[in-house]
Order: structure tokens, then C-alpha cells, then sequence
């Protein structure tokens, strides 16, 4: 795509209505060009090829071929930048995580207001969106209709709770902050830790919360650790992946327990990934490894220098394996990044930072 040129559109939904609604909030913009319309997966894999737009919008439940089947095709045989357009039910959720695992770079959830739909009142988000999606560089997925699962006994609320307690200014604690591209950047990194891991991960990410709980529960399907959606009062334990509601910033407190608050956004962003971050710096210190993955933005750049001013670990994703670079670079700008690292090289450094000799005097010594 280049400048001034205008960002080519493929519109995917059953209803004849929303297409109606999407391409008049669009042609509105003055920047899309509306290049076809699919009632159908099956019609919008044929389109999308044919047509070649810049960016899909794709509704997830459409007749002979669903919203995820034409994902996965598309993605896998002539990828696009797609947008999935999601209800905000449970289903509705666990759908556009899988999609979004099969390549898929985002989704807007439609609003619940009944059968008019008022998709008006997420005109911004939607136009946003598309247009960061138009300059991603998309990646060719394997065809796969199953994500693969790790034999593991999904955990209790009893497991956390009966798990002995570590004083939390000595437990070390691991923070992964994504964005765009976070939700499939996650469902690889965090197999990737071994079964008992020392120390506790937080999870932040930018999504809705509507559809957190249910990321959780995906995680927790491929993790070799336990994974819960987080809750105020939780106590940080090693070995346990703590998810962030999407609805809520997330601190840590003295002596190591997790402190929800569903206030205002800030900086435009709630979960705050700078309010995560300032806190676990003032909690643990050098005891602190972060990983700032793709997303769109800068949040995570000022909460990035106190973890290195206390003397912390902070990792970047780098720009080739990351779906959208702003997040890492804006962090990368500060000077605060120790490693800039490609995406499979990550939970390695995280582990050997939590192992080392020097984390384990320093453990010791406080």
C-alpha cells in the first residue's frame, strides 16, 4: 500500500444489514475503498483472492463456510490482514481467540443493543483498527484445525489457594505485556516455560474484558504451569500464570497480592501496562524480568524505566517475529531494554534471568 493510496476493503458478514451499515461507516471516512462484499466463507475465500483487498472484515458465524474455517484458509494459502468482527458472548469470545490464533491481527466486538445492531457506536475502533491492520505484514499460517494441548490437569481455585506462600519481595516475578498480535504471541510463549517455574507470571493484555477470562482458560490449555484469570486479592505464587482482567488496571502490593482497580483509563488504556509495571518494580526490584510483545502504541515505555531503574530485566520483542513493532520500539527508545530478541528466544531468557546465579544471591541476600 502507498501513501495517499486508499486502503482496499472486503466486507464478510451474513447479514445484508451490517454490510450495509460497515461499508456507509467506511465510504464516510473518505480513506477505504469498499472492493467487495461476502455473504459467505466460502464467498469471501474466493473474493479475498481474487480481489486482493488490504484488509478483511470477517464475521465469525456465516453460512457453508464460518468466519474461522475462512480464516484459516486465507491464512494459510493467500494471507490478508483481517479483522474479525465478534459478538461479545462467550462463544462469540472463545471463536475470535481461535481465529485470532490462526492468524487473524484483531477484532472489534459488535455492541449488544438488539437487532439493529448500532455498529455507529464503534465507528472510531473499527476505523483504527483497519487501518493498523492495512500495514501489517501478514505471515502464512500451517493449516490446522486444532490448536495443539499440553497433558496437564487443568487446576481448581483449591490449587491456588492450598500452594505454599512465598513472601513477595522475594519472588521473583515475570511480566508479559502484549497488544496487537498479543493473543497468538502468547498461546507459543507461554508453553514455552517449564512445569514449576520459579517465579510468578502476569499477563497483561489489551483486550476487552468480556474476553480475558475466556484467553485464561485457552492459556491454561496449553501452559505446563496453572492459569487463572486474575482476581482482587490473589497471591502472587510461583509457578502460576495470573491473567489480567481486560476491565482492570493490575498492581502488585506488599507482601506479593494483586490489587484490581476498574477506574479510568490511562493514557488511554485500561489494563494500563505502565501501572502493572511501576508496581512490580516497587515490589520486587531486581527480582523483575518483563517482555514487552508486539502491540500498537507506547504503553509499557514509562513503566519499562523503573523496572530497569530498580534494577530489573526488560526484554523486547523484536520488529520481524512482532505483529505490529510499536510497543517494543517505543520501549526500545527509552534505553531501558536489556535484549531485543526474536519471539522463540524469549521465554529462554526470561528463565535463564530467573535462574541465574546472580538472581538466586540476590534472592537470598534480601
Amino acid at each position: 500500500m502507498t501513501n495517499g493510496e486508499k486502503i482496499r476493503v472486503l466486507i464478510a458478514d451474513d447479514s445484508a444489514f451490517m454490510r450495509k451499515v460497515m461499508v456507509s461507516i467506511l465510504e464516510a471516512e473518505g480513506s477505504f475503498e469498499i472492493v467487495g462484499e461476502a455473504r459467505d466463507g466460502r464467498e469471501t475465500v474466493e473474493k479475498a483472492s481474487k480481489l486482493k483487498p488490504h484488509v478483511i472484515t470477517m464475521d465469525i458465524n456465516m453460512p457453508h463456510m464460518d468466519g474461522l474455517q475462512a480464516t484459516e484458509v486465507i491464512m494459510s494459502t493467500d494471507p490478508r490482514p483481517i479483522l474479525i468482527v465478534s459478538a461479545e458472548s462467550k462463544d462469540g469470545a472463545d471463536a475470535t481467540l481461535r481465529a485470532l490464533e490462526l492468524g487473524a491481527i484483531d477484532f472489534i466486538a459488535k455492541p449488544s443493543s438488539g437487532v439493529d445492531l448500532d455498529m455507529s457506536s464503534v465507528r472510531e475502533e473499527m476505523v483504527r483498527k483497519l487501518r493498523i491492520a492495512s500495514k501489517v505484514r501478514v505471515v502464512r499460517n500451517l493449516l490446522r484445525s486444532v490448536p495443539p494441548k499440553i497433558a496437564r490437569v487443568t487446576p481448581s481455585p483449591m490449587d491456588f489457594a492450598a500452594a505454599p506462600v512465598t513472601n513477595g519481595t522475594r519472588l521473583p516475578v515475570a511480566v508479559l505485556a502484549a497488544s496487537t498480535g498479543g493473543p497468538a504471541t502468547l498461546m507459543k510463549l507461554i508453553p514455552e516455560f517449564p512445569a514449576n517455574f520459579p517465579a510468578a507470571i502476569l499477563v497483561v493484555q489489551h483486550m476487552p474484558g468480556t474476553f480475558t477470562s475466556q484467553f485464561a482458560e485457552q492459556l491454561s490449555a496449553v501452559s505446563l504451569n496453572p492459569v487463572k484469570h486474575a482476581v482482587h486479592g490473589d497471591v502472587l505464587l510461583a509457578g502460576h500464570v495470573y491473567v489480567c482482567p481486560g476491565d482492570c488496571h493490575l498492581r502488585v502490593v506488599p507482601p506479593g497480592r494483586i490489587v484490581l482497580d476498574n477506574g479510568p483509563r490511562i493514557a488511554g488504556y485500561r489494563p494500563c501496562i505502565d501501572v502493572t509495571l511501576e508496581s512490580v518494580a516497587a515490589l520486587v526490584g531486581s527480582n523483575s524480568v518483563v517482555a514487552i510483545l508486539t502491540g500498537m502504541g507506547s504503553d509499557g515505555a514509562r513503566g519499562v524505566m523503573a523496572i530497569q531503574e530498580n534494577g530489573g530485566l526488560v526484554l523486547a520483542q523484536d520488529e520481524a517475529s512482532s505483529v505490529i513493532f510499536g510497543m517494543p520500539s517505543e520501549a526500545i527508545k527509552t534505553g531501558a531494554v536489556g535484549q531485543v530478541l526474536p519471539l522463540d528466544q524469549i521465554a529462554a531468557a526470561i528463565v535463564r534471568r530467573v535462574a541465574s546465579p546472580l538472581a538466586s544471591a540476590r534472592l537470598t541476600a534480601r
